[in-house]
């Protein structure tokens, strides 16, 4: 997706946030639509479903975590990605933006080399997971990832939510080694907190399942699937 075709939704109560923000990122080659509260983010969201929503957290009529709740409910806008802006030290909107279904967030005040820098990085996600394909084949291995299904040899096999997940991140690219902190985010992302046993035991789940040498342990790092 060229730069030309990403809407870029941002939501501030203060004029000179939005226009120095959305002049940085139209000078990018972003188009930018803009809101002063969480009520009208939302009917903006839902009627130009941008790819990135920067939304500030202290907003009159509705604040920034209530209209992310309602924006992460829109079917059209699952694959939004929503940041938010928070204020330095405002450790409690952090975390209850993470909560309400956000991305990320950017710390105020905003320095445009930083937040342009920032969005690119956020986009890539974008990026990433238009370029993921539904079916990934490796040899005699098939993975469905619209259907949550796999074939090994032509014989189908029933994985639980988390492994089949690690399998298909694993085979997204083979050969690459996935970092433990990086499954773990990609994975279980917000859950319940836990620890590097966890991946272990799926590895080892999967090893009985798919075959041994399908996954390589890098001793203090992570693992990979090989081809």
């Amino acid at each position: 997706m060229k730069k030309k075709d990403i809407k870029i939704l941002l939501v501030d109560d203060e004029p000179d946030i939005l226009e120095i923000v959305g002049y940085n990122l139209s000078t990018e080659g972003y188009q930018i639509i803009t809101a002063e509260n969480g009520f009208k983010a939302v009917k903006m969201a839902k009627k130009e479903k941008p790819q990135l929503i920067i939304l500030d957290v202290m907003m009159p009529e509705m604040d920034g975590i209530e209209a992310c709740e309602q924006i992460r409910k829109v079917p059209d806008l699952s694959n939004t990605i929503i940041t938010f802006l928070t204020a330095r030290g405002e450790d409690y909107s952090q975390m209850a933006g993470f909560d309400a279904g956000a991305d990320d967030y950017i710390t105020k005040p905003i320095k445009p080399k930083v937040l342009v820098s920032k969005v690119k990085a956020l986009l890539r996600r974008l990026k990433e997971e238009e370029a993921s394909e539904d079916i990934i084949k490796i040899g005699n291995l098939i993975i469905n990832r619209e259907e949550y299904k796999i074939s090994l040899k032509g014989k189908e096999i029933i994985l639980p939510r988390k492994e089949f997940e690690l399998l298909s991140l694993l085979a997204t690219k083979p050969g690459k080694v996935f970092k433990r902190e990086e499954i773990l985010d990609k994975v279980w992302g917000n859950e319940v907190i836990v620890g590097g046993r966890t991946i272990d035991v799926h590895i080892r789940k999967l090893r009985e399942k798919i075959g041994d040498k399908s996954f390589k342990t890098v001793k203090g790092v992570g693992y990979k699937f090989v081809d």
